[in-house]
This record gives C-alpha cells, structure tokens and sequence, in this order.
C-alpha cells in the first residue's frame, strides 16, 4: 500500500498527544489510523478549508463501508480532538465538526455471571493443576484476585493498583483511586479478605503492591485478564468473560437483592447515575422474562 506523505500538522498533534496529553500508546495507535484513513478517503486534505459537509460525506462512506458504530465515533473523536488541537495551537478559528450529528450508539445490556456460574469461577484457581514454572503461591494470589473483583466490584485498574496498606481488616475494606484519582472507601465479604491473608502469608507480601507477578512485581492488568480467561477455560461457563465481567455482576446481583441504585453508584465510583441505572435494565428484563414463564395470565 503506498504510503501518505508527511503531514507537519498531523505530526504535531500526535507530538502533542505523546508528551504534553501523556496520552496511552494504545491511543495514539488509534488516533494515528483515524486520521490515516480521513486523509485517504478525502485524497490529502487541507485541514484549514474543510467544510462540515466535507466530513459529513466522510460519515456517509463509513456508513456504506459498514463500519460499526463505535469505530465511527473513535475515528470522529479523533478527528474532533485533532481541530480542537489546531483551534488552540494553529490559530484556526473554526471547527467544522461541530456541525457533524454523529450516530448514537445502540445500548447493550451488561453481560453477567449467575450465582451458580461465579461460584465456578472462583473455586476454579485451586482447582486448576499449577502452571509449569510458577511460584507455589500463584493459585492463592489468583484466587484472592477472583474473590475480590466479585466481592468489591472493583475497576481492573483500581485492583492492579491497590497496596497492602489499602486493605483494611479491621473494617472489612479497601481503599480505591478511581478515575480522576478520586478516593472511595468499599466494603469487601469476608471471603475475599480470607483469600487475600492466604495469599499474603503463602507469597509473604507484607508491603507495597498488594498483588504481584511471579517475578514479585506489582501485576499488569494484562496479566490479571490472561489469569481470568485461563480459568474461565476450566468451567462450563459459556460466555466471554472479562474482568469487567465480574464488576458487572457484583452490580447487578446486589441490585437483584434489593440494594438501592444510589448505594451501587457510590460502591462502583459511578459520577453519574445514569451509568448505573444500565444495571436496573438488566435486572427488569430478567424479571419480566421470570413474570412471563410463571404466571399463568401472562
């Protein structure tokens, strides 16, 4: 495939992007395709003459590309980021994409585990024969890692980043930095707090990191979703299953139980309760689908 020739403003944007914004490797891989795969739809465009109908054309031959939704809206907010950069840094005055209605994505409802599938799921680290090479101590961390994401409904990233001094016993809790660094203190069952003390003792962590690699670093998220889909491999459970999963069904199993939305936002570290209020769907349709086979009228 021929390659585009430079382009100074791309390359500035993506120079801001990497130092200034700090922004992940895997973000600046997207924003660098999105704008790749703008400047070959519309043959080398001069980013100061670009009109709204100029990118609204390129959303029509998205649409007949077929390409699904959410790519559209990550190519967009690309593009949306990369004007702003040019409004704030090139002096250009206007921003074209602010005419551009874009497709609103469609709704699905969170998947989650049912009790009888979270209990396999957790017993499945000491059931599972031990990996060749690895410390004796690897199924209990696993295992403690399970319990916990189920028990607390923690962020994958907020439990990669806990330390020993996060976890308080004596109060049966933790302490957690969400997003935007904000602090919250969840409650944590018995169970997992008894899963994470075998851990310890058995992998004699007694500061810093709370869960570590086998090499006794603070474990990457990428291990953490490579350890859940290893032991999802030894259930009978059907579904794909992420960690995020879990925190789905912490969710919609205590809203089940009768916990109220307000509580499950502030357990969760939702800012606002409309992101939470997904979770009262799923348990509406689970009990409109119960109404529907038991009552007789139905």
């Amino acid at each position: 495939m021929k390659s585009l020739p430079p382009d100074p403003l791309a390359d500035a944007f993506f120079q801001f992007l990497a130092v200034e914004r700090n922004v992940s490797p895997r973000t600046l891989v997207n924003y660098r395709h999105a704008l790749a795969e703008f400047r070959k739809a519309v043959a080398e465009p001069e980013w100061r003459e670009l009109t709204a109908d100029d990118f609204r054309r390129y959303l029509f031959a998205c649409g007949k590309r077929e390409m699904a939704r959410p790519t559209i809206r990550l190519h967009f907010a690309a593009l949306r980021t990369f004007y702003k950069f040019l409004n704030q840094r090139h002096g250009l005055r206007d921003n074209p994409l602010k005419e551009v209605q874009l497709p609103k994505l469609e709704k699905k409802l969170p998947v989650f585990l049912n009790a009888q599938q979270i209990e396999e799921l957790l017993s499945a680290p000491l059931r599972v024969e031990k990996q060749a090479q690895a410390p004796l101590w690897m199924p209990a961390r696993d295992a403690a890692i399970l319990e916990l994401f189920y028990s607390s409904g923690l962020r994958l990233a907020e439990l990669v980043a806990l330390d020993v001094k996060d976890v308080d016993v004596f109060s049966e809790s933790v302490r957690v930095f969400g997003k935007g660094r904000k602090e919250r203190v969840v409650p944590v069952g018995v169970p997992a707090l008894e899963a994470i003390q075998r851990y310890r003792q058995a992998a004699r962590v007694e500061v810093g990191p709370l869960f570590l690699s086998k090499v006794r670093k603070r474990i990457s998220a990428a291990n953490v979703w490579l350890a859940v889909q290893r032991y999802l491999r030894h259930t009978s459970i059907g579904v794909r299953i992420s960690p995020h999963k879990l925190r789905h069904s912490f969710a919609t199993h205590l809203l089940d139980a009768g916990a109220d939305l307000r509580s499950v936002q502030s357990l969760l570290g939702h800012a606002s309760l409309s992101t939470t209020q997904i979770y009262t769907h799923v348990t509406t349709e689970r009990l409109k689908k119960a109404y529907d086979q038991a009552h007789p009228r139905a």
